[in-house]
């Protein structure tokens, strides 16, 4: 975590109109918490920023030219894999945010979100790492019934240790590594190894798709 600028979340935001980014800095500026350190207008300037302004938390446009927000977001996780990504669109596609959230996504929201849940979708993915909504529980449950191959793949029949199924559940209660690490009663550096292992295990290539294993198999209730 990257809360060096006197304690306060650290956010970047990418959108190709300068108004739209303007509107979303100027809504949130009041809330001390968090400081806007810098912006793009498309995803190769992002690129660039993020490897000298270190953000905690990157507003991501989808729909942007020259790169845009689809092709830019595991770019950035290469990057920094720690940075945490809301996804912004127009739409509600319930295919492209299951999509995004595979592949990096920490949340997604439409551009008509209010201030006030943009800011606690800033705060919640940075201290929990996802922030939940009705469309990416939507998508999320849509992708559920769409992946026949999992029922039909053993591979993803794991077979789990009663502490990788708590750390599992504990990660589907939002609960942060910290959190995790003090329930368990473990370090947050093996909190993170039992979090590879899963992924390892179960086939998945992010946190949600973990939640998505456990939602899947009963771990969980979706």
């Amino acid at each position: 975590m990257n809360t060096d600028n006197n304690g306060r979340i650290k956010v970047l935001i990418t959108d190709d109109h300068a108004l739209f980014r303007t509107g979303v800095k100027t809504s949130l500026a009041h809330y001390s918490d968090i400081e806007f350190i810098g912006e793009a207008e498309n995803g190769m300037q992002l690129l660039n920023l993020v490897k000298f302004l270190q953000p905690d938390v990157i507003l991501l446009d989808i729909q942007m030219p020259i790169l845009d927000g689809i092709a830019t977001l595991p770019e950035v996780k290469k990057i920094l894999p720690n940075a945490k990504i809301i996804m912004l669109t127009m739409n509600d596609d319930v295919s492209m945010i299951s999509k995004l959230m595979e592949i990096g996504a920490n949340s997604y929201l439409t551009k008509n979100s209010d201030s006030e849940t943009i800011y606690e979708a800033i705060k919640t993915v940075y201290l929990k790492e996802f922030f939940f909504n009705e469309y990416t529980n939507k998508a999320m449950l849509s992708g559920l019934r769409n992946r026949r191959m999992i029922e039909t793949n053993p591979a993803y029949d794991a077979e789990l240790s009663d502490k990788e199924m708590q750390v599992l559940k504990l990660m589907c209660d939002e609960k942060s590594t910290k959190e995790i690490a003090d329930i368990v009663d473990i370090s947050p550096r093996t909190v993170e190894a039992i979090r590879d292992r899963l992924k390892m295990k179960t086939g998945a290539k992010s946190t949600a798709g973990l939640i998505l294993y456990a939602v899947k198999h009963g771990i969980v209730e979706g």
